[in-house]
């Protein structure tokens, strides 16, 4: 039996240390009140012995501890309960420091992370498909969770191949935990080792290692992300693990084709988007179900009709089929946030559905709000639309997830330019520069922004090295055309109108880029006949027709006008 020595209530349960009415530590209860209680520490005896119990001897006098710990007297007949509390006290604050820092710190306080491209260490390029795909997929996971800040893909490809600190990584893109990966495949066995770690400390925060058949591939990438993503969050809900852990197909075979689809689909080349399709379909073959590959062939016919993409096809050829392709995804699977997007841009550039584009990007931003390419996308709509402050607001999320990609880092530059905001636009432009000097589509654009401002020289001269580097892109050929014209060396710009008109005999060219030749040479009635021509072949760069200042001098036109409208778009 047990007493209270406050209240002296009993306890007939020896598991009891103390009082349920006032928290004093429960005494040994005496076979008399007259004989001394002794108190009950916690046990100290091994597995196994017999406990020791920790008698304290009664007194006359007084003891005082050390300093720092509270003054704790011991007196006749008793003792202060102080003496019982200073020790637990004590204990209390180490361990709720430990497991504070360890589990609320490390656990709680994560909430942005960078994975890292998985290192290839197979010795065999061939299967560097499969380290990059692991990697988009993880990152594609873990942006489903709520709160939590994942680094776009083209952010951290940014460092492949290249020897940085986790802390050099966590300060260039903002965020808390690094994650650090090797893919080892030798035959039929794939080994992955993941490191997360702490940017700021540098200390590993986990680590583990995975050996699979290469037939167990699908559920390792699912028990990867459900691994990593319990250790970025206390407690996963329901949702958010099925979120994390969700497989689009149980075929391995089906999984590699569609990484290799992936790998070819970010070269962004019309010979990869063409080699990409072709995965796709096979990874199809295998699983006729898998939506995501039906989303990765929309993706690849819509870069092909684009025509920024050199040796694009015309739209009428690709977008149908792009479009086929995100409808079939879509059935499928509607919680595909890629394949709402994909039906965005296509619903956007192409079948200039603008209610029906607004409708699938919002979905697309619910389903992921970490999805980079929708909300850059959707700036790209809102400003057609004239929604300059919106678009500006998408523009600006997309640059945090994805803070070193060069395409979003030029977009904002693009949106300051069409707000006719041309000292924001070159300075972004130069921007972008730094991060790759011989990024083409920066220099382009910078001769583009250049011209606008009537600084032809430096225009011309930013629009060669474009061309240069672009050497299949009709592009920056056009825009030095242009710059030709609006300097008034009509004969030169002649020469680039000769020169695309011999490129369209090989490839599609948008007849949108002989319009802003002839705009700046001020011949309204061609640069408006190619502009109608662009109208028929459902140019993309038609869908700008509102806010694009290249064509300012035309805008007071009926024909312009009427076109407008025909559009659906707002004068």
């Amino acid at each position: 039996m047990k007493r209270c020595p406050e209240c002296r209530r009993d306890y007939y349960d020896d598991t009891l240390l103390y009082c349920l009415d006032d928290g004093n530590a429960l005494l040994e209860g005496p076979a008399s009140m007259d004989e001394p209680p002794t108190a009950i520490l916690h046990s100290t005896a091994a597995p196994g012995e017999a406990p020791t119990r920790a008698q304290i001897q009664i007194t006359d006098q007084t003891a005082i501890l050390p300093s720092g710990t509270g003054d704790v007297v011991l007196k006749t007949r008793g003792f202060d309960k102080r003496l019982l509390f200073a020790p637990l006290a004590l204990a209390v604050i180490v361990l709720g420091g430990f497991f504070g820092y360890r589990y609320i710190t490390l656990a709680k306080q994560i909430e942005s992370i960078a994975v890292m491209p998985f290192v290839n260490e197979s010795g065999n390029a061939d299967v560097e498909y499969l380290s990059d795909g692991m990697t988009e997929t993880l990152i594609s996971s873990l942006s489903q969770l709520p709160n939590l800040s994942v680094k776009a893909r083209s952010s951290v490809f940014r460092y492949k191949g290249r020897e940085t600190d986790p802390k050099t990584i966590g300060k260039e893109l903002n965020v808390q935990a690094i994650l650090n990966g090797r893919v080892t495949q030798r035959g039929d066995q794939l080994t992955l080792s993941l490191e997360l770690i702490d940017a700021q400390t540098e200390n590993v925060i986990w680590s583990d290692k995975y050996d699979r058949k290469q037939a167990d591939l699908v559920t390792l990438q699912t028990e990867i992300a459900r691994d990593v993503s319990s250790k970025l969050k206390s407690k996963l809900s329901g949702s958010d693990e099925a979120k994390v852990g969700k497989n689009y197909t149980a075929n391995p075979e089906a999984y590699k084709l569609y990484l290799k689809g992936r790998f070819y689909l970010n070269k962004t080349t019309a010979e990869s988007l063409k080699k990409g399709i072709e995965y796709f379909q096979q990874a199809i073959d295998k699983d006729p179900n898998y939506a995501l590959a039906y989303t990765g062939i929309a993706d690849c016919y819509s870069l092909l009709g684009v025509s920024l993409t050199a040796g694009s096809l015309s739209p009428s050829e690709a977008i149908p089929k792009a479009k086929a392709a995100a409808v079939k995804a879509l059935e499928m699977d509607d919680t595909l946030a890629e394949a709402h997007t994909s039906l965005a841009i296509i619903s956007f550039n192409y079948n200039w559905d603008w209610l029906g584009a607004e409708r699938e990007f919002k979905r697309a931003i619910e389903l992921n709000p970490n999805n980079d390419n929708a909300h850059h996308w959707y700036s790209h709509y809102l400003m057609a639309m004239g929604r300059t402050e919106e678009s500006l607001s998408e523009s600006k999320r997309a640059l945090e997830i994805d803070q070193l990609g060069l395409l979003i880092n030029l977009h904002l530059g693009w949106h300051y330019m069409n707000a006719r905001q041309y000292d924001l636009a070159i300075e972004q432009f130069r921007r972008t520069l730094e991060l790759d000097p011989n990024y083409g589509m920066a220099h382009w654009y910078l001769g583009q922004a250049y011209e606008q401002y009537a600084k032809y020289p430096e225009a011309v001269e930013e629009l060669g090295k474009a061309k240069d580097l672009l050497k299949e892109n009709v592009g920056p050929a056009a825009e030095l055309g242009r710059a030709y014209a609006a300097s008034g060396k009509g004969d030169d710009a002649q020469k680039v109108i000769d020169e695309l008109k011999q490129w369209s005999r090989e490839q599609y060219v948008s007849s949108f880029h002989m319009a802003l030749i002839y705009a700046a040479m001020d011949d309204k009635v061609r640069a408006l006949d190619s502009l109608e021509s662009a109208y028929q072949e459902r140019s993309d760069f038609l869908v700008y027709l509102k806010v694009d200042p290249r064509l300012d001098t035309l805008r007071s036109d009926p024909r312009f006008k009427d076109l407008l409208k025909r559009m659906n778009l707002p004068e």
